[in-house]
């Protein structure tokens, strides 16, 4: 799957608007179906509702968004954080009132959706970033929801993009977001074949938060830690970033800090705050 190598700058540099401006601006966009993804195009063959509010963040090229059109949908919002992309999209849809293009950091971005469409965005993201994920997509949407696409059933050996597997993704996805479905996709293309998860989660009408944490050195520790919040009443799921530095919580009820707090209080080094 050479082709979906993207890096045409070291990898070591940080994956933020400059790095993916220049992927645009040197047209190094090996991910680029040239297509809407077959998967996609089956599942927004199923909608009836024309008028549902679509967001497609990292929407590259942004072919889902063309197809939803032609299909007849009036409400599409699409947003990127690359301006060479951004400029180019405009001008491709400037007469076009159905569709919103926006140039923003996603993570940035205010809004209320019924649909978010996930397509090469999760995959694009370093990993300690999905803790972060989840997070904004349940604020972005409205209650039930949906968040569908596909993810990467594999891992690569050059990165972006950055991979996972099924069980990685349900413990992530779950308490914030009931999951409907999370198979390999029969019908992507042959490159991408048995590599691809189709996801379908709708989400939950719970209380997901995003915490700074400290203190935690190892992944030990960070067990440790996830089980404790996990056992604690009212916790329908705990997950620590990759790097340790943030905690998403998904829980039925509001849960004072002081008690979070309370609960990692065997360990002074461990400190957890509001973001």
């Amino acid at each position: 799957m050479k082709d979906d190598k993207c890096c045409v700058v070291s990898c070591e540099k940080p994956l933020d608007k400059d790095y993916w401006d220049a992927q645009y601006q040197a047209e190094a966009t090996g991910w680029d179906l040239g297509e809407v993804s077959p998967p996609i195009k089956k599942y927004i063959d199923t909608l009836t509702d024309k008028k549902l509010a679509v967001l497609i963040p990292g929407c590259g090229n942004t072919y889902e968004a063309e197809y939803l059109l032609k299909k007849g949908f009036t409400n599409i919002t699409v947003i990127d954080i690359a301006p060479t992309l951004v400029e180019k999209l405009k001008l491709k849809f400037e007469n076009n009132t159905n569709i919103k293009i926006v140039l923003a950091d996603f993570f940035d971005h205010e809004g209320s959706y019924d649909l978010i469409l996930e397509q090469t965005f999760f995959c694009a993201l370093p990993p300690r970033m999905r803790q972060k994920y989840v997070w904004k997509m349940h604020q972005l949407l409205k209650e039930k929801g949906n968040l569908v696409g596909l993810l990467f059933d594999r891992n690569f050996d050059v990165s972006p993009p950055f991979g996972g597997n099924k069980a990685e993704y349900e413990s992530l996805f779950k308490g914030a977001f009931k999951i409907n479905q999370m198979d390999i996709a029969p019908d992507s293309i042959s490159k991408r074949a048995n590599t691809e998860l189709f996801v379908s989660l709708e989400r939950r009408n719970v209380l997901v938060n995003l915490y700074h944490f400290q203190g935690i050195t190892c992944t030990g520790c960070l067990k440790t830690v996830t089980e404790k919040f996990i056992e604690m009443k009212g916790i329908e799921n705990a997950s620590l970033s990759l790097d340790f530095s943030e905690l998403l919580l998904a829980s039925a009820e509001a849960i004072p800090l002081s008690k979070l707090q309370e609960l990692i209080s065997y360990d002074n080094k461990y400190i957890i705050k509001n973001i």
